[in-house]
């Protein structure tokens, strides 16, 4: 009996201590949850877009019932409804400055934000961009709470954070977990080293702020790794200072300006290290140089391997990209090179990435592909030739939806319904035309094969 209640005392104590151990997120959420606001948008959406055009198939092909099936006749439906959705957001400044993703806001006609406190303001879209997936609104008030904004660099993995924003419209809701990871790359992402958790994150948590225990924010809110939809433990978030340094750009020039090369790269494999006689697998191989660009002119060649980037080291092909886009335009900056057996000094002068106007009304996100299980790159030129067809996108990845629908690694998706399909760009804004159920078809490439493989948006 004594052995009993001693063991019943050990393992009590074992619970209780490890209980005191662990973190306590109560003030973190009292003082930093007011600034931290729920976002909804509303859009005016055409019905007859959003529906698969019917392509000019015989009435005896199979296609043609497939097409008719799900394209009601005219005059059944409305011309236009309006259509809303939710995110999160965060107030950087007592003035109403307020980051949120750009996904969040996308194609918005009207942005609403509502503060813990209950009070409603509309909001304007001060600009989006893109490529980092951030976006800055503005709403009339003063003397709003405001986050304290962190710094990423010194975040460590298996460090403690927390999430608060609005998964299916709960606002203000508290989730936690740990860094799982820093600096991850994704696809079709060049320019965000992505803070990685499993902090549960969910549809409508977009936007929202990722605290460390000290209540500084060190990231927002922004994709998810999921076969479902939901959260399964793999979250991704945009570092502060990246998003900071867009918001101020956006704010004062009300542009992205970000530094450019002019080059393809790849990674440098074990393999192609010992081809090219480096003592390990480092840097970023150059695979192609364009005419006339920075790099051209700054004497980069392909077969180059970059090993250092303005004094600082690139330890793989991923993160040059970041270094590059991070120089400011114009800027004259040395690069190591490996060239043939040695190495090499050059001097370049960056030049400035060609970007889109930023506009109250961003385009669609270039991750409304990869949502659906699919990562895509541009067909280069020589792939056209060799394929001879004028235009499409390669299916580098393919997962979840996608890959049940039968879509298969190695395909070139030409068409979308009967719109040609010519960049992974124009393929997202097609796809941001439909809604979760509607059926469209893919034209894919196969080989020596041409196929439409019928596929329900999710």
């Amino acid at each position: 009996m004594k052995k009993l209640l001693w063991a019943f005392f050990l393992i009590s104590f074992s619970v209780f201590s490890y209980a005191k151990d662990l973190p306590d997120f109560t003030e973190l959420v009292e003082k930093q949850g007011p600034a931290v606001v729920n976002v909804s948008i509303t859009q005016t959406v055409n019905h007859e877009e959003m529906l698969p055009q019917i392509p000019n198939l015989p009435e005896g092909d199979p296609f043609f019932d497939f097409f008719r099936r799900f394209h009601p006749p005219h005059g059944e439906i409305p011309r236009e409804f309006e259509s809303k959705s939710q995110g999160s957001g965060f107030i950087v400044s007592a003035d109403g400055y307020i980051l949120t993703n750009a996904h969040v806001v996308d194609g918005a006609d009207e942005v609403t934000v509502r503060l813990t406190d209950k009070r409603e303001f509309k909001a304007k879209v001060i600009g989006a961009d893109r490529r980092t997936d951030v976006a800055l609104i503005k709403i009339n008030a003063a003397g709003l709470p405001k986050v304290v904004i962190g710094n990423p660099s010194q975040l460590k993995v298996g460090e403690w954070v927390a999430a608060i924003g609005s998964p299916f419209g709960f606002e203000n809701s508290v989730t936690a977990g740990i860094v799982s990871a820093k600096g991850r790359s994704l696809p079709q992402e060049n320019y965000v080293p992505f803070i990685q958790t499993d902090a549960a994150i969910n549809p409508g948590n977009s936007g929202g702020p990722l605290f460390n225990l000290r209540g500084e924010v060190v990231g927002i809110n922004s994709q998810i790794y999921s076969r479902t939809g939901g959260y399964m433990g793999v979250a991704f978030a945009i570092p502060i200072d990246v998003a900071m340094d867009v918001a101020d750009q956006l704010r004062i020039h009300g542009k992205i300006s970000r530094g450019w090369l002019g080059v393809m790269i790849q990674e440098v494999t074990r393999e192609l290290a010992e081809s090219f006689g480096l003592k390990k697998s480092e840097g970023a191989l150059i695979a192609g140089v364009e005419t006339g660009g920075p790099a051209d002119k700054g004497g980069l060649a392909p077969s180059d391997v970059v090993l250092k980037f303005d004094g600082k080291p690139v330890g793989n092909a991923s993160e040059l990209p970041l270094l590059v886009g991070a120089t400011k335009p114009g800027k004259q900056v040395e690069v190591q090179v490996w060239r043939k057996g040695s190495v090499r000094n050059l001097a370049l002068t960056v030049g400035e990435a060609p970007t889109e106007k930023v506009a109250q009304r961003p385009g669609k996100m270039e991750s409304a592909a990869g949502r659906l299980g699919l990562g895509l790159n541009d067909l280069s030129e020589a792939q056209k030739k060799e394929l001879q067809i004028p235009h499409g996108v390669v299916v580098v990845e393919v997962q979840g939806s996608a890959a049940r629908a039968g879509v298969r690694r190695g395909d070139v998706i030409t068409a979308v319904n009967n719109s040609d399909v010519k960049s992974v760009e124009q393929f997202n804004q097609i796809l941001a035309g439909y809604k979760a159920g509607q059926n469209i078809a893919l034209l894919v490439r196969r080989g020596e094969r041409a196929l439409f493989i019928p596929f329900k948006m999710r």
